[in-house]
C-alpha cells in the first residue's frame, strides 16, 4: 500500500509537458520503462542557473565600484584626513559658491530673454548660449577635466547623435560644447523644474518609460525633429538607463529607425578620483552631484566618431549593434546582451515561456531516447 501511494504521488508530480509543446511534437506512445529521475534530469538548467549566478554580467552593469582604501596605516591616514579637510572644507564651499553665482547669472539673463524677446531666431540663439554657459558652470563645480576628440558636432538636418550612458552628467558634459536637444526620462523635483522651464527651450523631448502611449508620441516627435534644419542636434542615449561605464547594454532601435545619419559618441570616465556612475535606484541626483563636488576632480574623455548610415539589407537592430561595437571599441567597454530596462521591470513572459519550452523539449528527447 505504501509503495502504491508513493507511485501515485510521483504521477502527480510529473510536469504537464503538453502545456509547452504543440500537439504534433508529442510522442505517439509513452515509453514503458520511465523513471522520474530521467524525466526530471535538470542538470543543464541547473548548470545555466549556476553560471548566471557565478558570472552575473547583468548585475555588474549597474554596480558601483568602491575605491580601494589607501589610508590603511599610521603614515597615510594623516594625509587622508588632510585631503578630507581640503575637499569638504575648502573645495566644496568654493564649488557651491560657483554653482550659486552661475545660477543667479543664468536666471537673471534667461527669463528676460525667454519672456520678453520677440525674435524667435535671436531668442533661440541666446537661450542656447546660456544653456551651454550653465553646463560649463556645472563642469567647473566638479573641477571637470574633459578632453574632446574629433570634430565638434554641427547643426545639420537628418542626423542624430547617440552615446553610451553613465550618468545625467553625460548630457551636461556634451551640452557645454554643443546645445543638443536630448531625449530624456521625466524626473521629479528640481531636475523636473529645469526640464520644463529651461531645457524645453533647446528642443529637448521627455518621455515616461512606463507609458506605452508616450513612446508612440515620442517617436513621432523624433522624426519631426530630425527633419527640421534649424533644430538643435538631437542626442539620444539608446541604452535607456545609466550603466557603470565598464559595460554597455543593448541599444534601443528607435534612434536607428529615423532614416538619417547616426553619429556615435563614446564617453569614458577615469575613476582615479571619483566614480561618475549614477545609480538612480540608490541615490538621488542631488546627492550624486554632492559626491562629485566633494571629489578632487571628474576626468573624462569624449570621442566624436564618424557618422554611420544604414547599409543595404541591414536591419535597425543590426545597425544599432554595429554602432554599439564602435563605441565599445573606442571607449574600452565590455559588451553584454542585456536589455537595460530589466533594471526597472520584470523579464518578459515570452522569455520565461521560451525557457520552459526548451526544457520541455529536452525532457521529450530523453523520453524518446529511453
Amino acid at each position: 500500500m505504501a509503495s502504491s501511494s508513493v507511485a501515485a504521488d510521483m504521477e502527480l508530480d510529473r510536469p504537464n509537458l503538453e502545456d509547452y509543446l504543440p500537439s504534433d511534437s508529442l510522442p505517439q506512445e509513452s515509453p514503458r520503462n520511465l523513471h522520474l529521475r530521467d524525466l526530471l534530469d535538470i542538470s543543464p538548467v541547473l548548470t545555466e542557473a549556476a553560471g548566471a549566478i557565478v558570472d552575473d554580467s547583468f548585475t555588474r552593469c549597474f554596480k558601483s565600484n568602491s575605491p580601494e582604501p589607501w589610508n590603511w596605516n599610521i603614515y597615510l591616514f594623516p594625509l587622508w584626513c588632510l585631503g578630507v579637510v581640503i575637499r569638504y572644507g575648502i573645495l566644496f564651499p568654493l564649488r557651491s559658491l560657483t554653482l550659486l553665482v552661475g545660477w543667479i547669472v543664468f536666471f537673471a539673463a534667461f527669463f528676460p530673454v525667454h519672456f520678453l524677446l520677440k525674435g524667435q531666431k535671436l531668442r533661440s540663439k541666446i537661450e542656447r548660449k546660456l544653456v551651454e554657459m550653465m553646463c560649463s558652470v556645472f563642469v567647473a563645480s566638479w573641477t571637470g577635466v574633459i578632453r574632446y576628440h574629433g570634430p565638434r558636432p554641427s547643426t545639420r538636418p537628418r542626423q542624430v547623435f547617440v552615446a553610451n550612458h553613465t550618468s545625467m552628467i553625460d548630457f551636461i558634459i556634451l551640452e557645454q560644447m554643443t546645445a543638443f536637444a536630448v531625449i530624456m526620462q521625466k524626473h521629479p523635483g528640481w531636475v523636473g523644474f529645469i526640464q520644463k522651464t529651461i531645457l524645453e527651450s533647446v528642443g529637448c523631448i521627455w518621455f515616461n518609460r512606463n507609458d506605452l502611449k508616450d513612446r508612440e508620441v515620442v517617436t513621432k516627435k523624433l522624426r519631426d525633429h530630425v527633419q527640421h534644419p534649424e533644430n538643435n542636434p538631437l542626442l539620444i542615449f539608446p541604452e535607456g538607463t545609466c550603466v557603470n561605464n565598464q559595460y554597455t547594454v543593448m541599444f534601443k532601435k528607435g534612434a536607428f529607425e529615423l532614416g538619417c545619419a547616426v553619429c556615435p559618441i563614446a564617453i569614458k570616465y577615469n575613476k582615479i578620483f571619483v566614480d561618475a556612475f549614477w545609480n538612480s535606484k540608490k541615490q538621488s541626483f542631488t546627492m550624486h552631484l554632492v559626491r562629485l563636488m566633494t571629489s578632487w576632480a571628474v576626468v573624462c574623455d569624449v570621442w566624436y566618431l564618424e557618422p554611420q548610415y544604414l547599409k543595404d539589407g541591414e536591419t535597425a537592430i543590426q545597425f544599432a549593434e554595429r554602432v554599439r561595437d564602435m563605441i565599445v571599441a573606442r571607449a574600452g567597454l565590455k559588451k553584454v546582451p542585456w536589455d537595460g530596462y530589466l533594471k526597472y521591470n520584470r523579464p518578459s513572459p515570452k522569455h520565461t515561456e521560451e525557457k520552459q519550452r526548451i526544457f520541455a523539449e529536452s525532457v521529450l528527447r530523453r523520453l524518446e531516447e529511453s
